[in-house]
Formats: structure tokens, C-alpha cells, sequence
């Protein structure tokens, strides 16, 4: 089965770690830590797709791919 891709990063700004997914637009979280932001962001992808089931807004196929696998294809 195909998943959304996660992105995690340290954030300078926020002084802890965000995780997004790119193919869900808005889709993110914080957490103090890399595991904690992963956690977050599922949350938060599940509340996404169940508003947007809910109010009839098309899902997004995932197609996000990070640079390092768009040059090895």
C-alpha cells in the first residue's frame, strides 16, 4: 500500500522537531522530539482525511517524492 511521505526536521525557530506531509496541504505537527513529531503528525493526518471524507474535499493521491529518490529514478 502507498502512504504519504513524512518529513521531520529540527526547527531552530520553534526549538523542537515538525513533521508535515507535503501532499496534504497544512498537514503538521511539533514535538519535543523526532518520535513524538511523527506521533503528532499521524494525528494529524487522520484528522485531515476524516474532515475531509466528512466534507466532501477531495484526497490527494500521495505523490510527494524527496529530491534524493526523483534523481535515482
Amino acid at each position: 500500500m502507498k502512504d504519504y511521505h513524512i518529513n521531520i526536521f529540527y526547527s531552530e525557530d520553534d526549538q523542537g522537531y515538525i513533521a508535515d506531509i507535503p501532499d496534504l496541504t497544512y498537514c503538521s505537527a511539533f514535538g519535543e522530539n523526532p518520535e513524538e513529531a511523527l506521533t503528532e503528525v499521524i494525528k494529524a493526518k487522520t484528522a485531515w482525511l476524516e474532515s475531509a471524507m466528512k466534507n466532501a474535499i477531495p484526497i490527494p493521491e500521495p505523490k510527494y517524492k524527496p529530491a534524493i529518490y526523483q534523481a535515482a529514478s
